[in-house]
């Protein structure tokens, strides 16, 4: 999907009522349980995500101090992931395998797998959920809660508070006319500092079933010239991979 969730042009007069305003008022009629049925059929419906086991997905990523590298992201259902990137010959690892998060870091003069710090950590288990807070949040415990409807850089969207099993807050802005999520908002702490991080999601297309962005921007609130850019050029969905990638190379098993 292109900028279809960007703001719309003029409104037109209905019954004498701006449309904007009318679309408004329907729009906080909705319940959760819309939003969410809304939100399902936006990215492919949930037998469409129940169906897949494993992805792969290979693109660029993008730091504002002139780092970019290739990179692959791979996951397993459930609640493993690897991302590889490279960089001047040396490549990166970063990757869960459930409840352990561990990484190798050369560029930082750390060649040797080592598990992750523990912010950073809960962090990587969280996102190595592939269907994300919002699909069989019962399940896993999440608490979800409507907000009705924001305008967000004019942009009409709903706005869903998730409570992770965990405690942590986030923040889904979803488009009020397609559903597809514009943006996240993160409340979360690193390195003993609370920082908040936004999460823009873009160029949603279809693979194999499911809607996903395929241009993904990460940046700290007050911070816009430390974001990161990621670029999916190739998704690949239902790949033999196996748990050994996901595991730290001396953890045993």
């Amino acid at each position: 999907m292109n900028r279809t969730l960007m703001a719309l042009g003029a409104a037109a007069l209905l019954s004498s009522v701006p449309a904007p305003a009318q679309e408004a008022a329907a729009s906080d009629k909705m319940t959760l349980e819309d939003v969410l049925a809304g939100y399902y059929e936006a990215i492919g419906g949930l037998e469409a995500w129940g169906s897949v086991s494993s992805a792969r997905m290979v693109g660029s990523m993008r730091a504002p101090n002139g780092f970019e590298a290739p990179f692959t992201l791979m996951f397993k259902v459930p609640g493993k992931s690897r991302l590889e990137f490279t960089f001047e010959g040396l490549t990166g690892v970063q990757a869960v395998d459930g409840d352990a998060a561990w990484q190798i870091m050369p560029f930082m003069g750390k060649p040797d797998p080592e598990t992750m710090p523990r912010d950073q950590a809960r962090l990587m288990i969280e996102q190595a959920d592939f269907d994300g807070p919002l699909v069989n949040w019962k399940e896993d415990g999440n608490t979800l809660e409507y907000l009705g409807v924001e305008d967000v850089e004019d942009t009409d969207v709903h706005k869903v508070k998730v409570t992770l099993a965990s405690g942590d807050v986030r923040h889904y802005f979803l488009d009020a006319e397609s559903f597809l999520p514009l943006r996240s908002l993160a409340q979360t702490r690193v390195q003993g500092q609370e920082i908040a991080v936004e999460t823009t999601f873009d160029d949603y297309k279809e693979i194999g079933g499911l809607v996903l962005p395929h241009t993904i921007e990460v940046r700290q609130v007050g911070a816009p010239d430390r974001a990161q850019v990621f670029t999916i050029a190739e998704t690949e969905l239902n790949v033999e991979l196996d748990d050994g990638q996901f595991r730290m190379p001396g953890a045993g098993g």
